[in-house]
């Protein structure tokens, strides 16, 4: 009768498989992949295929109940972030948010967008000492915000041209985005 020999990779292999399985776990690991995979910047678009917000027709309203209308943005550098709380990588991907937000708050316009309860971004925000502006959502988004995925970013010039336009989690806080930033004040 021969025997089976288990390898530390076979028990490796069941450790990882019985995570993946306990909600409790589940989340953790899926938010550490993100993180590593988030340490990538998002790849700014060829001049010759950018395109345009289709509307600055949208309503939004901020954690303090102040109503916001996209058409302040025109004219100015933004960037619009569609994120929820239990979304692993938008949860990887808000550290380098709150970072750029903190050197770039009052040249640039953040709109961070989540359609989740505001006591449960607001205990988000608490538990992580983010300090983002963070809008919900009062009516339908344009089409060019109306997306299938989250988190999904753009990043548009004063014309309301997408410079970037990332799905999944990236490096916000990058020297390419800053950059990137940079040149957009410039102009």
């Amino acid at each position: 009768m021969a025997t089976r020999k288990v390898s530390a990779k076979n028990i490796i292999f069941i450790v990882i498989i019985a995570l993946l399985i306990i909600p409790q776990s589940r989340q953790q690991i899926q938010i550490a992949i993100h993180t590593i995979m988030a340490k990538v910047s998002p790849s700014v678009e060829k001049n010759n295929a950018r395109e345009q917000v289709s509307s600055y027709n949208w309503k939004l309203r901020d954690l303090e109940g102040n109503s916001y209308h996209l058409d302040q943005a025109k004219g100015k550098v933004t960037l619009v972030n569609m994120w929820a709380t239990w979304c692993p990588p938008c949860i990887a991907e808000i550290p380098s948010l709150q970072a750029l937000y903190k050197d770039y708050s009052d040249k640039i316009e953040f709109i961070l967008v989540s359609d989740e309860a505001q006591e449960v971004i607001e205990a988000f925000l608490k538990k992580n000492n983010y300090n983002l502006k963070i809008y919900s959502p009062l009516s339908e988004a344009p089409e060019t915000f109306n997306v299938k995925s989250i988190p999904r970013t753009f990043l548009l010039d004063r014309n309301g041209n997408i410079i970037i336009d990332e799905s999944g989690a990236a490096n916000w806080n990058s020297e390419t985005v800053r950059n990137t930033i940079d040149e957009l004040l410039k102009n």
